[in-house]
């Protein structure tokens, strides 16, 4: 079975991680995104730049943006669309998980089950 994407991002995800790169301070290789244990759902999505690339890294190039999936959070990630969104009162990148199946009230913490060898995507 052949597995999607670790993540996919829209234009305006790509855009927005362009224009969050070239305002670092040092050059990066690229941003790492991953998941940690918080919040009231169970889990948080991390963005970090990335210096290095782990081995175990999945690597997604898309749109011109290097992203590094940490392997521990593959799973839990693969076909999901990051998008970035702006309004009045909020701005911030927006994860559509098809592997989530909750989340908190405020939004920040979700559950996420990771996919199985057997589910086809």
């Amino acid at each position: 079975m052949e597995l999607p994407k670790a993540i996919t991002l829209t234009a305006r995800a790509a855009v927005r991680i362009q224009e969050i790169m070239a305002a670092s301070d040092t050059p990066k290789i690229g941003v790492r995104l991953g998941l940690k244990n918080g919040g009231c759902a169970g889990m948080e999505y991390t963005m970090d730049y990335a210096d290095t690339q782990d081995p175990l890294d999945e690597v997604v190039e898309d749109k011109g943006v290097k992203i590094l999936v940490e392997a521990k959070a593959l799973l839990f990630l693969l076909g999901t669309e990051m998008d970035y969104e702006e309004d009045i009162l909020s701005s911030g990148f927006r994860f559509s998980n098809p592997n989530q199946t909750d989340a908190c009230g405020c939004g920040e913490s979700v559950t996420i089950i990771p996919i199985q060898e057997t589910q086809t995507v």
